[in-house]
């Protein structure tokens, strides 16, 4: 998820990433999703993770079973 150009344009999966006292922060420039890691490599996870919660590409709704099994009635 790195790219860049050299005549402005933004690319969607342009991301710009700087140290930041002991950490790393990085940004999606297409969503303006901003998140930190204690390392490069963690940063990057991290923002894998929020973009796609930004975007609506991860979880679903909690099905019936997985309700009760979190001892959860939503017939109440």
């Amino acid at each position: 998820m790195a790219g860049s150009t050299r005549d402005g344009n933004i690319n969607e999966d342009e991301i710009r990433m700087w140290p930041e006292g002991d950490c790393w922060v990085i940004t999606h420039i297409e969503t303006g999703v901003t998140t930190q890691g204690d390392t490069r490599q963690e940063a990057l996870e991290m923002l894998n993770d929020a973009v796609a919660l930004h975007k609506g590409e991860t979880g679903h709704e909690p099905t019936d079973e997985e309700l009760r099994e979190m001892g959860i009635d939503h017939n109440a």
